[in-house]
Order: structure tokens, then C-alpha cells, then sequence
């Protein structure tokens, strides 16, 4: 499996904070003098993105192979553009990211079968490491309870199956030279934040600061 380094995922069933944690982390890393890093997500926001997001808060309808072709290419595009995940790690930029390809085999997979999903992504290199928070859903449903709306997977017998398709493909992930990290995200952001720091500060890039 090809791994790009210098990238680090957030993965996680809604509600589990990966926006929170690479917030976190971001905030880390400022303090760090002359270290450039450069958050992002999936989906990300440019005009596929846009589409995925409408879809996602039930603006918009498409059907579940539509919605699989679709984060491929957003995906694609947050690759390999201008000044996408690779251009960023090639100049030397340490690059996270909200989500990646293992979130469209697990919420695709589920949605219209593992076939397709793990078809258009294959060819998508792992990041360097993928930190997986790991939490009950009934946990982060209750997170999410003040939410003014929910999104299409925001509910408790999808994020279930969100929970036990992770922990499969984690094992596939891993098995095929990928590192991945779970960490218990029921636990206080802080505490949280504590051990994505760890994972992080070992990285190869940072025993050059």
C-alpha cells in the first residue's frame, strides 16, 4: 500500500469529534515555530464538496452509487490539485485532514456495497497515520442531541453498522502496511487531544524541529 508522508486523518462515526481534535491539534501545532501545516477535510469545500454537502444535509437527493462517484472525485481533486494534499506534502507541509478515503469505505460500503467503493478508491495512497476515535454511538448521538438538523447518516442504527464497518477495515488497513491509531473518544476532548499529541509528536517530522 502506498503511504504519503506527512499526512495524518481524523476517522471517526459522527459525533466522535474528529473536527474538534484536529482543531486541537491545530492550535498545538501553532506554537510551534516555523512548522507549517495546513488543515482540511473531506468533504472538502470546493464545487464537487459543495454537492456532497447539499446531498448530506438532505437539500439535495442522489442515489448511493451517485454519492460514492462523487466523494471519489472530490477526493481526487483533494489529491492531486494545485495545492492539494501531494503538492502540500512535496514542499515540506505537514498536511491533516478531516476525513479520507477510509470514511467512503465505510459509509458507501454500507450504503451500496463494498464494491464499488473499494474499486474508485483504490489507488488513493494511505496517510501516514489514521487516527481512528473510536466511540459508542449512543455517546455521540447525545452529542449531537442540540443539533438544529441531522445529516442522512446521523442516526442510531446507521452509526452501528458505522462503528462495526470501521473496526473490520481497520484490521484489512492494517494488514496491508497501513497505521492506524484508536483511541477511546469518550473520553474529555482534552484527554483526547492528549493522545492524538503523542501519536503525532513521534512522527518523523518533528524530530527535525
Amino acid at each position: 500500500m502506498e503511504i504519503i508522508s506527512n499526512f495524518i486523518v481524523f476517522e471517526g462515526g459522527d459525533g466522535s469529534g474528529t473536527t474538534t481534535q484536529m482543531n486541537m491539534l491545530c492550535e498545538r501545532l501553532k506554537n510551534i515555530k516555523d512548522f507549517s501545516f495546513f488543515p482540511s477535510f473531506e468533504p472538502t469545500d470546493g464545487q464537487i464538496g459543495k454537492i456532497i454537502r447539499s446531498a448530506l444535509k438532505k437539500e439535495a437527493v442522489l442515489k448511493p452509487h451517485t454519492l460514492a462517484l462523487l466523494f471519489a472525485a472530490d477526493r481526487n481533486e483533494h489529491l492531486e490539485a494545485k495545492d492539494g494534499i501531494l503538492a502540500r506534502v512535496e514542499r515540506g507541509e505537514f498536511v491533516i485532514s478531516d476525513r479520507y478515503a477510509l470514511s467512503s469505505l465505510v459509509y458507501q460500503g454500507i450504503e451500496c456495497g463494498d464494491e464499488l467503493p473499494l474499486f474508485i478508491n483504490s489507488l488513493f495512497p494511505a496517510p501516514e497515520v489514521t487516527i481512528f476515535l473510536d466511540i459508542d454511538p449512543k455517546i455521540a448521538l447525545e452529542r449531537m442531541k442540540d443539533r438544529k438538523t441531522l445529516e442522512i447518516y446521523e442516526y442510531h442504527e446507521f452509526q452501528e453498522k458505522v462503528r462495526e464497518k470501521y473496526h473490520s477495515l481497520i484490521r484489512i488497513y492494517r494488514g496491508g502496511g497501513a497505521r492506524v491509531e484508536i483511541i477511546d473518544a469518550s473520553q474529555t476532548p482534552g484527554e483526547v487531544a492528549d493522545q492524538v499529541w503523542s501519536i503525532v509528536c513521534a512522527l518523523p517530522i518533528f524530530k527535525k524541529k
